[in-house]
C-alpha cells in the first residue's frame, strides 16, 4: 500500500519555496483589464500561502487577498489555535500595516518551528524565512491550525 504522506510533501513545499519567483505574479481581468495583482510580487503574501495550500489539497482556490484567503480556510476547515501550540505548518496572519502605497495591508504566511516564519518579502518580491513576529516588529493576530495534522 502506498500512502502520500501530505503533512511531510507540505511542509517541504513551504520550505523549498525560499527564494522562488513562481509566486511573483497572479494576472485578474477586471472589467476587460489585465492586471498583476501581486505587482510583480510586491504583495504575494497571500497568492504564495494560497496556492501552497491549493496543492496540498487544503482550501478550495487561490487568492489575491489575504481575508479571502482566511475565508477559504475557514469554509474548509482551518481552526484558530492559540500561539502556545504553534507547530510547524500553521499560517499566521499578522496586523494590518501601512505600506508605501499609503494602505493598509495584512500579512500571512506559514510557521515553520523556532519561533520562524516563511512569508513572501514585499521588498525582496520572494518567499523569505524571517522570525514569525518579525523581531518584536509585527503583532500576530491569528494562528490557524489543520486539525487533521495531528
Amino acid at each position: 500500500m502506498v500512502e502520500t504522506l501530505i503533512y511531510d510533501t507540505y511542509l517541504r513545499m513551504i520550505k523549498n519555496s525560499v527564494g522562488t519567483k513562481l509566486f511573483r505574479n497572479l494576472y485578474l481581468e477586471i472589467n476587460k483589464e489585465r492586471i498583476d495583482a501581486t505587482r510583480n510580487g510586491k504583495f504575494s503574501c497571500a497568492y504564495f500561502v494560497s496556492a501552497i495550500l491549493l496543492m496540498s489539497g487544503l482550501i478550495k482556490e487561490m487568492h489575491a487577498t489575504v481575508d479571502k484567503t482566511v475565508k477559504d480556510m475557514e469554509k474548509f476547515g482551518w481552526k484558530r489555535r492559540r500561539i502556545a501550540k504553534v507547530k510547524p505548518g500553521d499560517i499566521i496572519a499578522w496586523e494590518r500595516m501601512m505600506a508605501e502605497d499609503k494602505k493598509l495591508h495584512s500579512h500571512i504566511g506559514f510557521y515553520i518551528g523556532n519561533k520562524k516564519a516563511i512569508s513572501n518579502s514585499w521588498q525582496k518580491r520572494i518567499p523569505a524565512v524571517h522570525s514569525w513576529n518579525y523581531n518584536g516588529k509585527r503583532k500576530i493576530i491569528a494562528i490557524y491550525h489543520w486539525p487533521k495534522f495531528k
